[in-house]
């Protein structure tokens, strides 16, 4: 039975009930959704949906760009919630700011604004980084909208108290060691039952902060010699552990960043890391990479190379722009619908790109290819036609390039082939290559325009002078093109930057211009040039590792030797 209390709350035999909430509709809402420990694939599905509706979105971290712009709209509002530069240490932790403190208020009156911003409806979300719920300012929060009976929820994250020791390669429990004591390293804390040695420990907190609970466990009674990891930058590329002892750990910590946010995890799991180390093990793990294509074409490319370690830089170096004189396009498009042709050839994906255009501009689908036989100059481009619901008939199985693609297409048969004419579209820089080689086969072939290439715009002052300087670790070219264009609009990047090209022509090419080049793919595919280079990025780090070297980043050993 529920009585009301003299506050006027509905209580119960265990408490006070919370009041029943009016639904959300189309009313002014908040979303506190947990952003996870920095790596954006640990979002949830939830909270990917919640930014995809967001009209506002309120961000702890400046580094949660990123995540904004793959889910939310394009008008979405962005509000920092901590300046960028230096903060108090004291007022954040790994998952977001502390209950009380600068960032803490500020993040509750941006909050309030916002809400007030949306004149009665739409969504605010709260992007908290790792799980609102832990070491936040949410019950501050969620009181003051309570108060103003504005609806909100909370989604979950994956906090960086927990995410981060398993990048790094440490379980947080283990048959020896079954306890886990979490603590924040920013408020006192009583360690005397974390001195046990089947505890495991994890602290979060700013070297000063660190030394000083550190050397408060050891006062408690831990062992000097109990294994210590010291993480920064968790689950991002940029991640980096040191492994000591918690006797060695305050000389360790002198050395770090004093306003960088680590975390410690103390304890017999930490030994675990020389087999479980997963993360920080990775080929490319570090690197960043000079990436010189359009952003349409370079989103696999940053995605594999994501799955080896490293981050990417993209610099578009040529512009994509329709043909000047489009009448020969539109002819081609309505002999292909009229039965003109026996075959189509895709020699790149902004060709499939210009063709699916011109299908939309006249209301045509894939239908109009019934009959003609298509065919693509590799996966990439073939990828592209499926993605548009067309398998392609011919796909050159060895050397993914004009060539390839002449020594695997059938000559024409009178006899069997009941039309003798090829339709090409193509970049007006394309080469007659594939032209001659058709004809010498009998194909009647109609080379038709379908985009233009232009130089790209220069990159920001910034990247240039990064790719001048050595800064980026890598350059992947895939075609003469664009490294003719990048260093026509960039400069020509450091002899310290490892140079990988896509075969032996964009090789020449790379040569031609002053380069020495480290890494040529197997074959002439995207995914084989990434591939490439994290074999010989594991080279370089097995060779420093069997030399009981450190393992350093081709731009830091460049740094070196200036140095």
């Amino acid at each position: 039975m529920r009585k009301a209390s003299s506050t006027g709350r509905t209580t119960g035999r265990h408490g006070p009930v919370p009041a029943p909430r009016a639904a959300t509709g189309e009313r002014a809402h908040v979303a506190f959704v947990g952003a996870g420990p920095g790596d954006p694939g640990l979002l949830t599905l939830r909270a990917a949906e919640l930014l995809g509706q967001a009209r506002i979105v309120l961000l702890d971290r400046p580094d949660d760009v990123e995540v904004v712009r793959r889910h939310c709209r394009e008008d979405v509002d962005v509000v920092p919630l901590v300046p960028v530069g230096r903060v108090d240490p004291a007022a954040t932790t790994p998952d977001g700011p502390a209950p009380s403190g600068p960032a803490g208020s500020l993040a509750l009156q941006r909050l309030l604004d916002a809400v007030g911003r949306l004149g009665g409806s739409g969504l605010v979300v709260r992007l908290m980084s790792g799980d609102p719920g832990v070491f936040s300012g949410l019950e501050a929060e969620c009181r003051a909208l309570s108060e103003a009976d504005v609806p909100y929820e909370v989604v979950p994250g994956v906090s960086s108290l927990l995410a981060v020791p398993l990048y790094a390669g440490i379980p947080l429990t283990s048959q020896d060691s079954p306890r886990l004591h979490v603590c924040d390293a920013a408020l006192p804390q009583d360690l005397e039952a974390s001195a046990a040695e089947d505890v495991t420990v994890v602290m979060s907190g700013t070297p000063g902060r660190l030394v000083e609970q550190l050397s408060t466990l050891l006062d408690a009674g831990r062992a000097p010699e109990t294994p210590v990891a010291l993480t920064e930058h968790g689950t991002t590329a940029h991640q980096h552990t040191s492994a000591t002892t918690l006797g060695d750990a305050a000389h360790v910590l002198d050395h770090a960043d004093e306003d960088q946010e680590l975390l410690a995890v103390i304890g017999r799991t930490v030994e675990l890391r020389s087999t479980m180390s997963w993360f920080e093990t990775r080929p490319l793990i570090g690197w960043n990479v000079l990436v010189p294509r359009t952003k349409e074409q370079a989103t696999g490319v940053v995605d594999r190379l994501a799955s080896y370690g490293a981050t990417a830089t993209v610099v578009p170096t040529i512009g994509i722009e329709p043909p000047r004189t489009p009448q020969q396009m539109d002819k081609a498009i309505t002999g292909l619908v009229t039965g003109r042709y026996e075959w189509i050839g895709f020699t790149s994906v902004n060709a499939v790109r210009a063709v699916r255009e011109k299908f939309t501009e006249y209301g045509l689908d894939t239908r109009s290819f019934a009959g003609l036989r298509i065919a693509a100059v590799g996966g990439t481009t073939a990828a592209a036609l499926r993605e548009w619901g067309l398998v392609p008939d011919l796909v050159p199985s060895g050397e993914q390039s004009a060539a390839g693609l002449l020594e695997e297409w059938p000559p024409y048969d009178v006899l069997l082939d009941p039309i003798n004419r090829v339709f090409l579209p193509r970049a007006d820089i394309a080469t007659d290559t594939l032209v001659a080689g058709l004809q010498d086969m009998g194909w009647e072939v109609e080379d038709v325009t379908a985009y233009r290439t232009v130089r790209a715009s220069p990159p920001p002052a910034e990247v240039r002078e990064a790719i001048k300087t050595g800064q980026f670790d890598a350059v992947l070219f895939t075609s003469s093109s664009t490294v003719r264009n990048l260093v026509g609009i960039a400069g020509k990047p450091h002899r310290a930057t490892v140079v990988a090209c896509i075969g032996p022509a964009t090789a020449r090419t790379a040569e031609e211009h002053g380069l020495h080049v480290d890494v040529l793919a197997p074959e002439a595919s995207a995914d084989a040039l990434v591939d490439a280079l994290a074999d010989h990025g594991h080279t370089l780090a097995r060779a420093s590792y069997d030399a009981g070297d450190p393992i350093v980043l081709p731009s830091k050993r460049r740094r070196r030797r200036r140095s």
